[in-house]
């Protein structure tokens, strides 16, 4: 599959992809990505946010390909029982949170548990080592538990502009590759 068979849902996590950061940057330079738009960026509800990625992949005139970063991650899980059957053909996932650590924001809080179910749709889940928000070892149980794929991407912070990551080439050639794989 190419990016130009699919639309690419971009879906951002708490408080939205600043312009800097990776989603954003492939948002503006890939002609098939579409933001998933939320009603308050700062104040994530955990029902409203999953009904309307599933809005999104409704109305996509394409197969969809999700592109999920951070809170974006347990959204998605959140509303695979809202998605039409076969709509959405794989997802990018990165950087999950995990929304069982102490001391977490309760804004955040509100989407634990972390669904475990197995994903419908073939999916690759890219991870830090040094991410503030997730130890590896748990990604990697998200991971197994999604049957996802999982890369690991060193020391890399959150994954997002702060960390360093505004262009990501390396997350490019990753998600051409999930594409690549898909039907």
């Amino acid at each position: 599959m190419k990016s130009t068979d699919a639309v690419l849902l971009m879906v951002p996590g708490w408080q939205g992809s600043g312009f800097d950061h990776w989603q954003s940057r492939w948002e503006r330079s890939l002609s098939s990505a579409r933001r998933v738009m939320q009603a308050d960026w700062d104040a994530p509800d955990p029902e409203d946010w999953p009904r309307r990625l599933a809005a999104a992949v409704q109305s996509a005139e394409k197969p969809v390909v999700v592109v999920a970063h951070s809170l974006g991650v347990p959204t998605l899980l959140h509303a695979v029982p809202l998605l039409p059957e076969g709509k959405v053909r794989g997802a990018f996932l990165v950087a999950p949170p995990d929304l069982d650590r102490p001391g977490l924001d309760p804004r955040l809080a509100a989407f634990a548990p972390v669904p475990t179910h197995p994903l419908p749709f073939p999916s690759v889940l890219v991870a830090s080592r040094t991410d503030p928000y997730c130890a590896y070892d748990r990604a990697e149980g998200f991971a197994l538990d999604w049957g996802a794929a999982i890369v690991d991407a060193g020391d890399a912070g959150h994954i997002n502009a702060d960390a360093g990551f505004g262009p990501w080439p390396e997350g490019s050639m990753r998600l051409l590759g999930l594409l690549q794989s898909l039907k």
